[in-house]
């Protein structure tokens, strides 16, 4: 009986303990790994003006077209500038490699594997007809996100088992795994969806009636396909909350949209918007400077430091294909590129050759594996290119004179004559009775000054290579089903990498249409990878784990690695003023810029027109 009685107690006395280490308690932020930077007792964020006055209009331009207000589904093109109108469960700060904050929810709970994490929401979160924000709205959004949203989705949070309202104003999400601690953080950037509006509409349809949302804007005017004008919300119930002091400082906030890049260039200069971020070098280097508004002060020309992960942007090759399926085919094609004299040619030679998917962070490869990097390396190495172990990674190079691509072109044809591809009769590289010959597909006509050299040295190898602009919707929907050779594409990465990257390159994504996984790898070993950096326990192991994924993406010759700058390049009418500090990952311009009343008044009274600035 006192065995029975002993036992018995030892299990009560263990579920206790169990219990005890599951305790949890309410936190106001979460942080990837360590502790969030921001203290509970925070009045602002170091990089805006709490005391920045309200008012005045930012008047900003975009290229394309849209559809739509509903920026979750796949179809359709989203009106620029719709995110305003929504809000999330948690606001990540642009100061911190990954943490995040109590927005619509108050106060955070998860336990120390984050098996699973609980959202109290704050009972003044509102949405803009009043309602209060419920954890019913909250799990109808995940539902819905799930089944009906665009199949990021799916993937993002593939591994959340239940969403549950405990109480009006708690929710908690389950998870099917342990030990992934971006889940409790990527589960609060979660759109939160009015449930009652969306009652009796088609989720998935594309719609411009203006949406319900809880954010610090909502739409005042839309001219389908052309311009959307935001308000700002006077009585917005996250107006004073520390993580918004300072924070959307504009009344009004309008997006006009363009169909070429040149009319939108010129726009700006005829003050039909104010805010202009360059991405073209040669325009930057000669279309700026001789225009009278710059000349005259009018307009102000810089370029700001950052700190943000560039990722890659590059030629993508479409390995679904078979023209791309051999490695070897890949490899050669990036010999056919000449990198340096196109960037002397078109950008005044004022970029950097990215070497890396998560090109200007720390987490990118450099060098050869070693430490805790070689260690997970080694535990592929029959499964992986050679090369990843023994040799750093590094592009072709050429003098930049345009007359040394001849070693390089050697080099390419070696590979594909290793590769199968013989030169005809017609002087076409052939195989299998097939022809080398497939499509760059453009959404920007900024490209073709870059394709068409490139296409000229794949010429010389037998390739007939042919490029083909098209509008941004047809664009969206090829690529969306993976109905293309080779487009040029940018895959962002942040200093926190984790399940975006199952979108991006793994296995399960790879037949998923409106999948980011563009390329279509299908690579054990990249799925491996992806897990090891998901579950990463420190900082220290994501770090390995990305940089071991880095080469061995690199080493498979899936892109043609294109360019970066770490700096940003804008421009703007003179009548803004900034914050003293700016985030070093993001520039934050409708964010965190207000009105300079003089400036503005200043900038009436020196244009021509005499017009009013808005």
């Amino acid at each position: 009986m006192m065995r029975v009685i002993l036992l018995g107690f030892m299990f009560l006395f263990s579920v206790a303990q169990a219990g005890a280490a599951q305790e949890v308690n309410p936190v106001h932020g979460l942080a990837m790994h360590g502790a969030p930077k921001y203290a509970a007792d925070f009045q602002h964020l170091d990089y805006v003006n709490p005391n920045a006055p309200k008012g005045g209009d930012i008047r900003m331009a975009s290229m394309g077209t849209f559809d739509s207000f509903n920026p979750y589904i796949i179809k359709g093109e989203p009106a620029p500038g719709i995110g305003l109108v929504y809000q999330t469960l948690l606001i990540n700060t642009d100061d911190e490699a990954f943490s995040a904050y109590g927005l619509i929810a108050q106060s955070i709970e998860t336990p120390e594997d984050r098996s699973w994490v609980v959202f109290n929401l704050r009972p003044e979160a509102r949405w803009h007809d009043g309602k209060p924000i419920t954890a019913d709205d909250v799990v109808w959004s995940f539902n819905t996100l799930m089944k009906d949203g665009h199949p990021f989705y799916r993937a993002y949070y593939g591994h959340v088992k239940d969403a549950v309202a405990e109480t009006p104003q708690r929710v908690k999400f389950t998870f099917d795994m342990t030990g992934n601690r971006e889940l409790p953080l990527i589960i609060g950037q979660l759109p939160v969806l009015p449930k009652h509006f969306w009652q009796g509409r088609v989720f998935g349809a594309t719609s411009l009636e203006p949406p319900l949302g809880s954010g610090s804007y909502k739409v005042a005017s839309v001219d389908p396909g052309r311009r959307v004008v935001y308000e700002r919300v006077q009585d917005w119930w996250a107006k004073d909350l520390p993580i918004m002091r300072g924070k959307y400082n504009f009344d009004k906030i309008s997006y006009d949209v363009f169909l070429d890049d040149n009319v939108l260039r010129q726009a700006f200069f005829s003050h039909a918007y104010d805010f202009r971020p360059e991405n073209i070098a040669k325009a930057w280097n000669a279309e700026y400077d001789d225009k009278k508004p710059v000349i005259d002060g009018l307009i102000k020309k810089e370029t700001i430091d950052h700190s943000q992960p560039t990722g890659m942007q590059a030629f993508v090759m479409n390995t679904r294909r078979p023209t791309f399926a051999d490695k070897r085919v890949r490899e050669a094609l990036n010999y056919a590129f000449d990198y340096e004299w196109s960037n002397k040619q078109f950008a005044f030679g004022s970029y950097k050759r990215t070497a890396s998917y998560f090109s200007n962070s720390e987490l990118a490869s450099s060098g050869l594996p070693h430490g805790r990097e070689l260690e997970i390396l080694e535990q592929f190495k029959d499964k992986i290119p050679p090369e990843v172990l023994t040799t750093e990674f590094k592009n072709p190079t050429t003098d930049g004179s345009g007359r040394g691509q001849r070693d390089n072109l050697a080099k390419a044809k070696k590979l594909l004559e290793e590769a199968g591809w013989t030169i005809g009769a017609d002087k076409m590289l052939q195989k299998d009775g097939q022809k080398f010959t497939f499509e760059i597909l453009l959404n920007t006509s900024s490209f073709e000054r870059w394709t068409a050299p490139f296409i000229a040295n794949l010429k010389k190898l037998g390739i007939d290579a042919r490029m083909r602009v098209v509008d941004t919707a047809q664009y969206q929907n090829r690529t969306d089903n993976f109905d293309f050779d080779v487009i040029v594409a940018t895959f962002a990465q942040s200093l926190s990498p984790g399940n975006e990257q199952l979108d991006f390159w793994g296995s399960s994504k790879a037949d998923i249409k409106g999948s980011r996984n563009l390329i279509g790898v299908k690579d054990p070993v990249v799925d491996a990878l992806i897990k090891m950096i998901v579950v990463a326990k420190d900082r220290e192991e994501l770090i390995a784990a990305t940089r071991a994924l880095d080469r061995v993406l690199l080493w498979n010759h899936y892109v043609i690695p294109q360019w970066h700058i770490n700096y940003h390049r804008i421009a703007y009418w003179d009548k803004f003023a900034r914050p003293a500090v700016t985030a070093p990952y993001a520039l934050n311009v409708v964010e965190t810029w207000w009105i300079d009343a003089q400036k503005a008044s200043a900038l009436v009274e020196k244009t021509s027109t005499g017009q009013k600035v808005r």
